[in-house]
């Protein structure tokens, strides 16, 4: 399964932490975002071409499950996964970790995002063939969309 899995990475920014020192919640979904995002520009074509074909993926169901608090300069690694991908709708998991000296990464959370296709009216529209033909050989089998 590991071929199936995109790897990327991001570097948290002060402004990515609160009051606390550690990194806020609801950016752990824009680091979701950032993993779904260059899995699919490395793997398919960008978010960009997708809408220019009248096609928009907005988020319809998240889940994280916090493991351990990121912290400013952190780097960070984003494992994506494309779990689940049927006519109108796609799902990906997600697992964010941190390498730390002479030991394997630790996972800090761990989620995934369901997202409709729709087109620019807001109706439920196929996902372009070339689109899910393209998807279709990095789609993992797991046992829930949940990660």
């Amino acid at each position: 399964m590991d071929e199936l899995t995109h790897r990327s990475q991001h570097r948290v920014l002060y402004g990515d932490t609160d009051a606390a020192a550690v990194v806020y919640n609801a950016n752990y979904l824009r680091y979701f975002e950032l993993g779904r995002t260059e899995f699919m520009r490395d793997r398919v074509c960008t978010y960009r071409e997708i809408e220019q074909l009248g096609i928009i993926l907005p988020v319809t169901e998240c889940h994280i499950r916090f493991k351990a608090p990121a912290r400013y300069d952190d780097l960070l690694i984003i494992e994506t996964c494309l779990t689940e991908l049927k006519k109108v709708s796609c799902s990906f998991s997600y697992r964010i970790l941190i390498e730390e000296e002479a030991s394997k990464p630790r996972l800090l959370a761990k989620g995934f995002t369901t997202h409709a296709s729709v087109n620019r009216e807001g109706k439920l529209t196929p996902l372009p063939t070339d689109i899910t033909q393209k998807l279709q050989p990095f789609l993992a089998i797991p046992s829930s969309p949940q990660g």
